[in-house]
């Protein structure tokens, strides 16, 4: 292992981190508040450690596949320890922890937080709050990458061990140039719906918050009452809409770009998606219809809630744990499908559920016809065997960490609804769960041993596993670097 150059990777992340420090630090100036000198001083911190490890780059520069997941999993940790420390240091969030499990969930778009009171956050922490789901959406590394050249020679690596789906690909030869691609679109549908949400009568300062949370499909609003508060078909609306666009694969949009209209439209994945929305949104609007009185009402709510689980943004304009219980029970099943791959949103992603039940179909015609040469295609191509199999065992691991956390978070003695939706919210990092962390409640009363949990099911959920479990492999720790 290249543990010099890992280092010196992640020594120039954390200095990227610092600069990023520096935009909360402004807002908080702008509005006089105190907390502008906690972000600095951490920015600070992070500049040193970036001087004294990250000018230099190391003589031996080649990195493998090991060493991309090692940091990619390390950078999100360490990005996470650190971010936190604005929110304990002004006494914001006065419990380490507590902050530490707000930056996580913030990083990794999921949602979930410990806040009673979010409307009493000073603006430049609620700013800052908001900010680490739009970095988080693409990818903290991808964001680094797009900013510096990082590491060109071992890039592609590092890319694949952050971008969410079975697969990560380039849209164009060179990563970083990659990066700037993603990361343009990605500030345009941004910068788009700000100015849409301008439209629908939100302040300049909400509209930018609510923006970053849709676009990294995260879900912190500065409102209590999230979305609710507006109470606004408008902007309802609008967020609807860009969630479900922001649970998109980006490659689509490139695609588009390219003006390759057909190739984009006819994907697969895509057509599932929508399918899944549509159906789900239709349901369960014929099941609350008599709770709201006319469809409109109805359709307006439903759409909202369907779009906001399926792409794991979590914003609520409505308390589902009153809707009835087949409602719930089809919200609940959208946490676990999730947006598609190469989008900002989490879940088991749709493309790995297409790649499992067309290999259940496969296996049921080679029982039938076990002669015949049968192929699992996605969008007419061939899936590799390497792919496959990296689902399936992906598919193991999420359903063992699913079990284990909901044993081990079970402790606290809440009701089998909450427990369970609380590691399955956090783990495909949705934000709300049913029950006791339904929407309109917080995870605040979970002791620290379940907020750990937590915050590890965040994290496992965001980078898919594998990168934490090569991390905890003893034979990885034994081997000489």
């Amino acid at each position: 292992m290249n543990i010099r150059m890992t280092v010196f990777i992640i020594s120039k992340m954390l200095g990227v981190e610092g600069a990023l420090l520096l935009i909360p630090a402004f807002v908080a100036l702008l509005y006089r508040e105190e907390s502008a000198l906690h972000f600095a001083v951490v920015s600070g911190f992070l500049f040193l450690i970036f001087l004294l490890a990250g000018r230099k780059k190391p003589g031996k520069r080649r990195i493998y596949k090991k060493e991309g997941l090692i940091i990619v999993g390390s950078a999100w940790i360490l990005w996470s320890l650190f971010g936190a420390l604005p929110f304990f240091l002004s006494g914001s969030i006065p419990s380490y922890l507590d902050a530490f499990f707000e930056t996580v969930s913030g990083f990794t778009t999921t949602g979930s937080t410990i806040l009673t009171d979010i409307e009493a956050l000073p603006r430049g922490m609620a700013f800052w709050r908001s900010l680490t789901h739009w970095i988080g959406g693409m990818g903290v590394l991808v964001f680094v990458m797009m900013l510096t050249s990082l590491d060109d020679e071992n890039s592609m690596h590092l890319m694949r061990a952050e971008v969410p789906g079975p697969e990560a690909d380039k849209l164009v030869p060179r990563a970083r140039t990659t990066a700037q691609i993603l990361y343009a679109m990605y500030f345009v549908l941004t910068a788009v719906e700000v100015v849409l949400l301008l439209f629908g009568g939100m302040n300049f300062y909400d509209s930018l918050l609510h923006a970053f949370s849709t676009a990294g499909t995260g879900g912190f609003s500065n409102m209590n009452a999230s979305v609710a508060h507006y109470d606004s078909a408008y902007i309802d609306g609008v967020i609807t809409v860009f969630m479900i666009l922001f649970g998109v694969n980006f490659n689509l949009y490139f695609l588009v770009c390219m003006r390759k209209w057909k190739e984009a439209l006819k994907n697969e994945e895509l057509h599932i998606y929508m399918g899944i929305i549509a159906g789900a949104v239709a349901l369960i609007t014929v099941d609350i219809l008599h709770q709201y009185g006319s469809v409109l009402h109805a359709f307006r709510y439903a759409s909202f809630q369907v779009a906001a689980i399926i792409t794991t943004t979590g914003f609520c304009t409505a308390d589902w744990n009153l809707w009835p219980e087949f409602s719930k029970a089809i919200l609940l099943s959208l946490m676990v499908v999730g947006a598609c791959a190469g989008s900002t949103g989490g879940g088991i992603k749709v493309s790995r559920l297409m790649i499992l039940l067309k290999s259940i179909k496969q296996e049921i015609k080679r029982m039938l016809h076990p002669k015949a040469v049968t192929l699992v295609r996605v969008n007419g191509r061939k899936v590799s065997g390497e792919t496959m199999n990296g689902v399936y065992i992906y598919f193991i691991c999420y359903v063992m960490i699913l079990l284990v956390s909901v044993l081990l978070v079970s402790v606290n003695d809440f009701d089998f609804g909450t427990s369970f939706s609380a590691v399955l919210t956090t783990l495909n990092n949705v934000g709300p769960g049913i029950s006791g962390v339904g929407p309109v409640e917080n995870f605040s009363q979970f002791s620290g041993l379940s907020k750990v949990i937590f915050c590890v099911d965040m994290l496992v959920g965001r980078l898919e596993i594998f990168p934490y479990l090569l991390l905890l492999s003893p034979e990885l720790w034994r081997r000489k670097f």
